[in-house]
């Protein structure tokens, strides 16, 4: 292989620049580009231990004062001998030292090509890999938790004890087959059907967490429902921390969804705010209503605003009717620093018993901040993500679809089992669940599905 350079810690000016370099000829290049204060040969300095010195441009020429550390093959994040060079963030200085590496023999890396030969030197599976994305694209701190456990190998650990059993498994089969001299126990049904339930089992586990692993990467889709000005806009407005949304006191003001991402309670929203629900003959309103319900059908969760001023209307029963349907809601009171005793009483709706009742019922006020804390807790006591601390969680449509069809082939295997057929069909099935399970981890994986990957990537990494 050759011996590639990038900037990883992108184009933008910061105070501290870092240059990756990995390949066989690092540490003679790095003899060219930079020159160590203590005079050593860039081979004789010590591992894994800044060294401070200049960094030169192919003249000789001082382009920097920085600090280099060398990370020999095969511990290093790589596989390869690799290096960084630690400069002023300087965009323009860290172009020249880039041609200065250019220069003596290295070229541009492409995106993802670091990662791509830690995994083909064997230092990270794919799902590993996919890990690295994941925390660099983490918009959550429980999100960061999980591609880092993701990264450790949890999630790679848990496939792999799957299909090294299966392995075993089909292992002992054929060698029955092909060696029938050999004392070899032969693999009784049982055995068989024990192993493949553990199987089923173990990847059922796995695609149960899918539906949480895609709210935590991709976030909650949340839609904010109401009749017109109880308020939605102001929420949003409250939540986001600026005017996203324009506010007055005509009704009908939204007559877009409008969308916005927020933190709220650890978990993130993608908040959408939505033309008030009601009857109206305006044509440019009835398709905000039209996109408001549309939105409210595809929403994980529905934050439903009733002014709590206000004695509750038909309109605020059509509202509720609606957000009973969903999976989530919360019923949200809105304007509590204008409530007063009477209100406050006129204002304690009570859902239907025919109407799913919500999973939490706050006040809040956009005006003075007053229950946001309130509302943040109950979204988060709706969306636990403590287990994705153990970096188990199906995040990537890739790792369900492969999860999926490897559940799906042990499945079959067990009917045939169950019918009578003999192990030699049951062991087709197995293999083709061991199959999916390599693509998975990278084991069996196509150029197309790892090129694919490491396409995602970020330039550096």
């Amino acid at each position: 292989m050759d011996t590639i350079a990038a900037v990883a810690t992108g184009r933008v000016p910061t105070a501290i620049g870092v240059i990756r370099i990995s390949g066989p000829e690092t540490d003679a290049v790095l003899d060219r580009v930079f020159r160590s204060n203590c005079k050593k040969n860039f081979a004789a300095l010590e591992p894994r231990r800044l060294f401070l010195g200049d960094l030169l441009d192919p003249q000789g020429r001082v382009l920097d004062s920085g600090m280099a550390v060398r990370f020999p093959g095969p511990a290093s994040y790589t596989g390869e001998d690799s290096a960084e060079l630690h400069c002023h963030g300087s965009p323009v200085a860290m172009g020249e030292i880039l041609s200065a590496l250019f220069a003596a023999g290295v070229r541009q890396a492409k995106a993802g090509e670091f990662t791509k030969r830690a995994f083909l030197n064997g230092k990270l599976d794919l799902t590993q890999a996919e890990a690295v994305i994941d925390l660099i694209d983490a918009e959550t701190p429980a999100a960061a938790r999980n591609a880092a456990a993701q990264l450790d190998g949890a999630l790679g650990r848990t496939v792999s004890a799957v299909y090294d059993n299966l392995t075993a498994l089909a292992s002992q089969f054929y060698a029955v087959v092909d060696y029938p001299d050999e004392d070899i126990e032969d693999l009784k049904l049982s055995e068989i059907q024990a192993a493949l339930r553990q199987a089923d089992e173990a990847l059922s586990r796995l695609l149960a967490t899918c539906g949480r692993g895609r709210l935590l990467k991709s976030g909650v889709h949340t839609a904010i429902i109401g009749r017109p000005n109880v308020g939605k806009s102001s929420l949003l407005n409250a939540l986001t921390g600026y005017d996203r949304c324009l506010v007055t006191d005509i009704p009908g003001t939204t007559r877009d969804t409008v969308e916005e991402s927020v933190l709220c309670g650890g978990v993130l929203l993608r908040l959408i705010d939505t033309a008030g629900i009601r009857e109206t003959e305006d044509t440019v309103e009835k398709l905000g209503v039209e996109r408001s319900k549309a939105a409210l059908e595809s929403a994980d969760l529905v934050l439903t605003v009733l002014d709590g001023s206000q004695m509750p209307t038909a309109e605020d029963l059509d509202v509720l009717k609606l957000a009973s349907c969903s999976r989530r809601w919360i019923l949200v009171r809105s304007k509590s620093d204008l409530e007063t005793a009477e209100t406050v009483c006129a204002a304690s709706f009570q859902v239907g018993q025919n109407l799913l009742p919500p999973a939490a019922d706050v006040s809040v006020s956009a005006v003075t901040g007053e229950g946001l804390d309130t509302l943040e807790q109950a979204v988060a006591g709706l969306f636990p993500f403590e287990d994705g601390a153990s970096g188990e969680l199906l995040t990537d449509p890739r790792q369900i679809d492969a999860v999926s069809r490897a559940r799906d082939a042990i499945r079959r295997g067990l009917e045939a089992l169950e019918s009578g057929l003999t192990p030699d069909v049951i062991l087709t099935d197995t293999e083709e669940g061991m199959s999916a399970l390599g693509e998975l981890t990278g084991r069996t994986a196509r150029e197309d599905i790892v090129s694919a990957i490491f396409s995602r990537f970020c330039v550096g990494k």
